[in-house]
């Protein structure tokens, strides 16, 4: 049941007062839900040997006993299980392409949709409610929050693969390509990952944070997936059908980290070798992992002011001075115009490229676009919970609009820098190592025709260790929240625990599978939450009608 309510009309509750354990209370009117919950209530709480528990107990077992036994398995069968991994991927991308591209689309329709319409008005955290952070600040963490080790990996290999396709009209090109015509290629390839890193991921993200933030900061529930569905289950979220909601985003929250921290450690592992002739093997990579999930414990016994803030002041630093440094001595004037062509491009070719049906590019579809869009899906509670929470106090238009444009022009513009760098080094210079390179090396091979390569090299290396760091961290802060009940300060040994098993995901996806095994997991659990999405599309426009209305 909902009622109207005005903060100082709350009875027994002061007006600072938060309505929830951790949830501030609503500036001004808002409609509160009115329920008996209270976080934690079925929670086990126990303290021995001086490490403290409190975890919500069906949906941290069930989670624990599920992903530690997928961990054996994988780990004990990995010379048999990769033709496993190999028959999923095709099955699910093969057959189930067509519903990631209209489950995205969907997405977009919505958020552009309460852009323009008067919902849009509405006010995250109540009619007075005043941000929490600055503009400059707010969009430095929307951005970081995002697609940190993707875009490190991606940057350079996919505009470049997907120009090559294009120029020779190879089965894997998008919209067919453009055969024998570099230009036409370049724009092609260039508008084909634009679609991938821009408004459609963005609005994956925007529908989840969405969600969360009406209902936890206007509507005064727990900061947790199940919440966006009280208005279709009511008290009901409380039971088993909110717990295997929360399950569904443990899972798929830990296999889409897994698969960010698989690709993170290949690059990592391949820069090694490629600056200091580290033997790039399963052993490095393992080593790897472990080093970094060790660095991860040490930010997350830190904690967020000392270890996480700190380390996302340094990737945006470093990614920042990367990004200019490509600009200043890469092809400056190519990039410059390239990004408003490549913006052009790809507005031209959205409409193809958003067609869910009848598609003569499937081996781009099912490989590509399929595969990103399950894995934003996974990736979306971790992004979603954290975009929720540095959001407060901004209206539903100023949000939406924040999150899909800022964000999408940062991501053309290191696609552009990047990705246009390699294909002008191709087209122009005739150089052709960067184009045969293995994915995970092609960074450092195109970093190498530019000058200070070492160093630009080492700092590319360091980028994408701690965006592995970051995202582990925060990663294990989002999953020991939902498995803990919503609370935001259980302890710290959970926190630790699913830091520990994030890395066990990679390493054992690594070793049963390599990269296909990463993208199986991604799609895997990508599927089953995009349909619970679609249903918080439904709950998310019940909930701003009930609020009150916006003048």
């Amino acid at each position: 049941m909902e009622k109207d309510r005005v903060d100082n009309e709350k009875p027994n509750q002061s007006q600072d007062e938060p309505v929830s354990e951790g949830i501030p209370s609503p500036d001004g009117p808002a409609n509160l839900i009115d329920t008996d919950y209270v976080i934690g209530q079925d929670n086990f709480t126990a303290e021995k040997m001086g490490l403290r528990l409190d975890l919500h107990g069906k949906v941290f077992t069930i989670s624990a006993i599920v992903v530690t036994l997928f961990v054996i398995l994988t780990l004990a069968l990995q010379d048999n299980i990769s033709f496993i991994y190999d028959a999923i991927f095709s099955f699910l991308t093969g057959n189930l392409a067509w519903f990631f591209i209209l489950t995205a689309n969907i997405f977009v329709i919505l958020c552009l949709g309460l852009i323009v319409s008067p919902l849009g008005k509405i006010r995250l955290g109540g009619a007075n409610a005043k941000p929490d952070f600055t503009y400059m600040g707010w969009f430095s963490m929307l951005f970081a929050a995002g697609m940190g080790i993707g875009l490190m990996f991606f940057g350079v290999s996919e505009p470049l693969t997907h120009f090559g396709t294009s120029f020779e009209g190879a089965s894997g090109a998008p919209l067919a390509g453009a055969e024998g015509d570099a230009a036409a290629a370049t724009a092609l390839g260039m508008a084909a990952t634009i679609f991938h890193w821009g408004l459609h991921p963005w609005a994956i993200y925007a529908v989840v944070a969405l969600s969360l933030a009406l209902f936890s900061f206007n509507k005064g529930l727990p900061l947790s997936m199940r919440s966006v569905f009280y208005p279709l289950l009511g008290e009901r979220v409380w039971g088993w059908p909110g717990h295997l909601i929360d399950i569904l985003a443990v899972f798929a929250t830990l296999f889409g980290l897994a698969t960010s921290l698989g690709l993170g450690a290949t690059q990592a592992s391949a820069g090694l070798s490629y600056l200091f002739g580290a033997p790039e093997s399963d052993v490095t990579m393992i080593l790897l992992i472990v080093g970094i999930t060790i660095i991860a414990i040490c930010s997350i016994i830190a904690g967020v002011d000392k270890g996480v803030q700190l380390l996302s002041k340094i990737n945006i630093g470093l990614a920042a001075a990367l990004l200019f440094f490509v600009i200043a001595v890469g092809p400056t004037l190519f990039i410059a115009t390239g990004f408003f062509e490549n913006l052009l491009s790809y507005v031209v070719n959205l409409p193809a490229l958003a067609n869910p049906f009848g598609r003569d590019d499937s081996g781009f579809v099912q490989s590509w676009t399929a595969f990103y869009w399950a894995w934003w899906i996974s990736w979306s509670p971790y992004v979603g919970m954290f975009i929720a929470r540095v959001s407060r106090g901004r209206t539903v238009r100023e949000f939406l609009i924040s999150v899909l444009i800022v964000p999408s022009v940062v991501s053309v513009l290191w696609m552009t820098a990047f990705g246009g760098t390699a294909i002008d080094q191709y087209v122009s210079q005739g150089i052709e190592s960067v184009r045969e390179a293995g994915v995970d090396l092609q960074l450092f091979l195109m970093l190498e025709q530019l000058p200070l390569s070492q160093i630009t090299s080492f700092i590319g290396i360091v980028l994408v260790i701690v965006f592995f760091v970051t995202s582990s961290d925060s990663g294990s802060l989002v999953i020991d929240s939902i498995t803990a009940g919503g609370k935001v300060d259980s302890p710290i040994p959970q926190r630790v625990f699913w830091a520990l098993i994030e890395g066990a995901i990679a390493i054992a996806l690594l070793l049963g599978g390599g990269l296909t095994a990463l993208q199986t997991m991604a799609v895997s659990t990508g599927f089953p939450f995009a349909i619970i999405l679609l249903v918080a599309c439904y709950a998310i426009i019940k909930g701003l009608m009930s609020e009150p209305k916006a003048v």
